[in-house]
This record gives structure tokens, sequence and C-alpha cells, in this order.
């Protein structure tokens, strides 16, 4: 089954450290990434360009409206993802529970299990 863990955290905190911890971070989080790919659990990861890069697309009343930046305020933001495959939701668990950000002090990860659209009933 694929799982996204979603990444969240304040960006500031990022900023908060110097560049020799910033390298350790991104050290832990590709050794992570290759321990996975080893055991066959990962699929893709990204982090994400800040929340003041982002644009909200929107249809309403037939028109299309954009706005710059996240839509709602949050001490969090959304701040990378990686998609796996595992057995169950335990061993989605397991390998966030092991993922660098989740020992940040502003660090947090959602696991979402995926949706496979060709399960949905035909109409």
């Amino acid at each position: 089954m694929k799982y996204l863990l979603l990444i969240y955290g304040d960006e500031t905190g990022w900023d908060t450290l110097d560049s020799s911890q910033q390298r350790q971070i991104v050290a832990e989080t590709l050794r992570h990434r290759q321990e996975l790919t080893a055991r066959g659990n990962y699929l893709v990861a990204e982090p994400l360009q800040p929340t003041t890069t982002a644009t909200c697309v929107r249809i309403r009343d037939g028109k299309r409206l954009i706005t710059d930046g996240p839509f709602v305020e949050t001490k969090e933001q959304l701040g990378g993802f990686l998609l796996l495959e595992a057995k169950d939701l335990d061993e989605a668990l397991d390998i966030a529970a092991q993922h660098p950000a989740v020992r940040w002090e502003w660090g947090a990860i959602e696991i979402r299990p995926i949706r496979e659209l060709s399960a949905l009933p035909a109409e």
C-alpha cells in the first residue's frame, strides 16, 4: 500500500540553524532515503520551497481565481513529502519515526494512505 508522509514544520526553524546543522540534517535525510530505497519502500520525496512561493488556484462561479501564498495561516507549514510503499500503517509509522524531521523541535509528519483511483467502482 502507498502512504504519503507530509512533513510539517515552522519554516523559520530552518533559518535558525547554522550551515553545519543544515548540512547534518540533509545528510541524515539522504541516509534515510538510501535505507528506504534498499528496503524497497522509497518511491519519491522532495522538500518544498517556502510558502511565500505558493500560489493557490480556485474556480468560483466559473472564474479562475489565483491568490499568492498559502490559503490558511498556521504555525506549521508543509515543507516536503515522502511517498512510500509499506505493507501497512504500522510499517509506515515505523518509517516516519525514523525520519530526521520528527526529531526537529519544529517538525511533525502526517501519514495519509493513498486512495487508489483504480480501486473505485466503475460507473
